[in-house]
């Protein structure tokens, strides 16, 4: 991975860490297998692994995300997600 990605990853998982978790969305992947989302966000690309049976929080201010199916879903920072059978459930 080169040095940019990583600052880049360390810069989006700081700004995930400072942002209030109820202002983020809830990633839950229900699969056997872990998943890679990407997640766009002002501009910033950043790949986020889901471990089966894991949850992380995405997007505090909003984004898109792209689920391991190929669709692109708009976020605005509060919704509680399931990946199921590689594609989004949103509740």
């Amino acid at each position: 991975m080169s040095h940019t990605v990583t600052r880049s990853a360390v810069a989006f998982l700081l700004l995930l860490s400072a942002a209030p978790l109820a202002l983020a969305a809830s990633v839950t992947n229900k699969d056997d297998a872990a998943v890679v989302l990407t997640v766009t966000e002002g501009g910033n690309r950043v790949e986020v692994v889901v471990d089966a049976g894991a949850s992380e929080r995405v997007c505090p201010s909003g984004c898109f995300m792209t689920t391991p199916d190929g669709d692109r879903i708009g976020l605005s920072g509060d919704e509680t997600i399931e990946i199921v059978k590689g594609s989004a459930v949103i509740k």
